[in-house]
């Protein structure tokens, strides 16, 4: 089966970190950008950060740039979020997506998801 598995969420303090990982089964990573995204209660999903096939390129919301750190490691076929300083408004679940190669704007380029991961961050 083709399949990508989001891993590493859990209840952080404000300011606490956790690394995020997205592995791939029955297909290699290599070709593909890597997207996360988030969608927290009530409120529609949004970009996170993505990656490109090679990890030449990278992108980061404006909400979570300096704090958040996209990596890869092909040949774990894994890509990695390290997300610190974290804050309240960090809380949501947060999913994995791949398509061709470059990361994608649009949110329906990515064809393939994960099932995601809880991320809650709170005093």
């Amino acid at each position: 089966q083709l399949q990508l598995v989001e891993s590493g969420g859990g209840l952080v303090q404000p300011g606490g970190s956790l690394r995020l990982s997205c592995a791939a089964s029955g297909f290699t990573l290599d070709y593909y950008a890597i997207g996360w995204f988030r969608q927290a209660p009530g409120k529609e999903r949004e970009g996170v950060s993505c990656i490109s096939y090679s990890g030449s390129s990278t992108n980061y919301a404006d909400s979570v740039k300096g704090r958040f750190t996209i990596s890869r490691n092909n040949a774990k076929n894994t890509v990695y979020l390290q997300m610190n300083s974290l804050k309240p408004e960090d809380t949501a679940v947060y999913y994995c997506a791949a398509t061709p190669a470059f990361c994608e704007d649009n949110a329906q380029d990515y064809g393939l998801w994960g099932r995601g991961t809880q991320v809650t961050v709170s005093s």
